[in-house]
């Protein structure tokens, strides 16, 4: 069966800003669709909830490009530097033993326990980051308090001086927003670069002087023979830093703008703030932070919803879509805060589960908690429309949220 090439700047912000209708369309017309990305690639998108849960669990689709395609294949990938190579060995794109062996020196960081240990100062933080603009009549969401509440827990946890978090998200930024933008990648290669630099530099410090941080465990880790490797250590904290924050600045900044566009549910909300962890899993379903999972190739030929997902192909599973798909979900397009039975996939699934969402949903709970108590007036500054959202393919999420904190 041929599978028509559909026509859809993924990345687009103006795409970003409503991408539901589009995939519903895919659901009912075409669930294993191909898509021309602005580099020139073909992708395959899958859209259906039970598909995108199949391909999640599926090891024929494969994180590692290097075990799924040809040596023909991988000639024709996208060009990326030499020296950016040891970033390859991150977790996050590596499948089976490889995987296991780096994210369990690295679960332990994000236990439940853990991160319950952290709850009081993720609520510190986020009274401190609202005491700065109380006075204020409006501010960033985005900028003022979604942002530097993920970045300053991730960054203290790795144990990233102060004076150096507003570089890592500056750098991080560049680098989300490559996508698949060949110009786009070009302009973050000094971006990367730095950031490379800035991580070096901080493992080199901690060999010399260890502290209670994991950037130290992961040094000490790689010497106590687990098999670390310097390439495998550069490429962890890197992901670390940018997967740390990145997901909860938009569920926060998703979430609120899902709550103030609803402003039912935000009653109910702030008159029942017991209902915060349900409500919580209502937005990553709603208005969840990833678009898509991160990407997958195709080990083999594989028969698919009545397609052939052909050897090498680049697949996403649309979350996004799964999380609205009808089949699964009553009303899916209805934000319900009291939703039951809610197996959203906003954190993926299987083997690649996002490790920090128990840290995402903390961090989320307590940020959207100390909002609402502190400003009962908090409503959008300007038209829905005029929102500006960022661009990349997997990534869903606002560049700026100006709200306004007083009383009409």
């Amino acid at each position: 069966m041929e599978i028509p090439l559909i026509d859809a700047n993924l990345g687009d912000p103006a795409f970003k800003a409503n991408p539901y209708p589009f995939y519903a369309r895919l659901r009912a017309e075409a669930p294993v669709a191909r898509v021309k990305l602005p580099d020139k690639q073909i992708a395959w998108l899958v859209t259906r909830y039970d598909d995108v849960l199949a391909v999640l669990k599926d090891e024929r689709f494969a994180k590692d490009r290097r075990k799924a395609l040809t040596p023909e294949q991988l000639a024709r990938q996208p060009w990326i530097p030499r020296r950016f190579e040891p970033l390859k060995r991150n977790m996050l794109d590596l499948d089976g033993a490889d995987h296991a062996r780096l994210r369990a020196l690295v679960h332990k960081a994000f236990t439940p326990g853990r991160i319950e240990a952290i709850r009081t100062r993720v609520e510190s933080l986020t009274e401190e980051l609202l005491d700065r603009v109380e006075r204020n009549a409006r501010m960033d969401l985005i900028h003022d308090y979604a942002l530097p509440l993920p970045t300053t827990i991730i960054a203290e946890m790795l144990g990233v001086p102060a004076e150096d978090r507003h570089k890592f998200h500056r750098w991080s930024s560049a680098i989300v927003s490559a996508g698949w933008s060949k110009w786009r990648t070009l302009r973050a290669i000094p971006a990367v670069m730095a950031f490379m630099t800035f991580i070096r530099k901080l493992l080199e410090s901690r060999r010399t002087n260890p502290r209670d941080d994991l950037a130290t465990a992961l040094v000490h880790a790689e010497e106590a023979g687990d098999q670390l490797s310097a390439d495998e250590m550069m490429a962890m904290v890197f992901l670390l830093l940018i997967a740390g924050h990145e997901t909860t600045v938009n569920l926060i900044g998703n979430g609120m703008l899902a709550l103030m566009t609803h402003p039912a549910q935000m009653k109910m909300l702030r008159a029942n703030p017991a209902l915060m962890p349900s409500a919580v899993e209502e937005l990553l379903r709603f208005e969840g932070p990833l678009e898509t999972a991160t990407e997958r190739f195709a080990r083999e030929d594989i028969p698919f919803c009545g397609a052939t997902i052909p050897r090498g192909a680049l697949v996403f599973a649309v979350l996004a879509s799964a999380n609205r798909d009808e089949r699964q979900f009553s009303q899916p397009d209805t934000l319900d805060l009291a939703r039951e039975n809610n197996k959203h996939l906003a954190f993926g699934f299987g083997t690649h589960y996002c490790l920090g969402a128990p840290l995402a949903r903390l961090e989320s709970r307590i940020a959207l908690e100390t909002l609402l108590r502190r400003f009962p007036d908090l409503r959008l500054a300007q038209s829905v429309e005029k929102l500006p959202w960022r661009r990349g393919i997997v990534l869903r999420g606002l560049e700026k949220l100006p709200v306004l904190l007083g009383p009409a």
